[in-house]
């Protein structure tokens, strides 16, 4: 997994509203990536929600929110329009970011192992380097977490 200080690998991926987005393209704001396992299920939806309603403190602290995971853009879209979600939902349907960030790999559920995505969420400066590194992300709080840490960051 990539750690805090190193360059975070730049990306571009398709968006939910059909556009796309280029990490590096939106220097010098912070951005908050964060990795989710699948579109729609109780914890990412949670997750996503939070991001959203959080989404004017993170603009007011120069922070762009992208949640990535592996869903098409057809259901990052449906997802987004079913829970009103204003967070940049990008597609990785290739797994190439998520691979470079470190959070693809085996998981283990219910006493099975498979390959998945790990809930994991990385802070970026301005210069494009990551500040800080949430891995194994609880949803409970994380959001307004993360928050602070964006608001702290300069």
């Amino acid at each position: 997994m990539i750690e805090a200080g190193q360059p975070a690998p730049d990306f571009t991926l398709p968006l939910s509203d059909g556009s796309s987005v280029t990490l590096s393209a939106l220097r010098p704001r912070k951005v908050v990536v964060y990795f989710y396992p699948k579109a729609d299920t109780p914890g990412c939806t949670t997750e996503a929600l939070d991001f959203s309603a959080l989404l004017p403190d993170f603009d007011a602290a120069g922070t762009t929110v992208i949640a990535i995971s592996k869903d098409p853009v057809a259901a990052h879209e449906k997802f987004a329009r079913k829970h009103g979600l204003s967070v940049l939902l990008a597609s990785d349907a290739e797994g190439d970011t998520a691979e470079r960030y470190g959070v693809w790999g085996e998981k283990k559920m219910y006493g099975r192992t498979f390959m998945g995505l790990t809930r994991a969420t990385f802070l970026i400066d301005g210069g494009g380097k990551v500040a800080r590194v949430w891995p194994k992300v609880k949803v409970a709080d994380h959001a307004a977490e993360v928050l602070k840490a964006a608001q702290e960051l300069r």
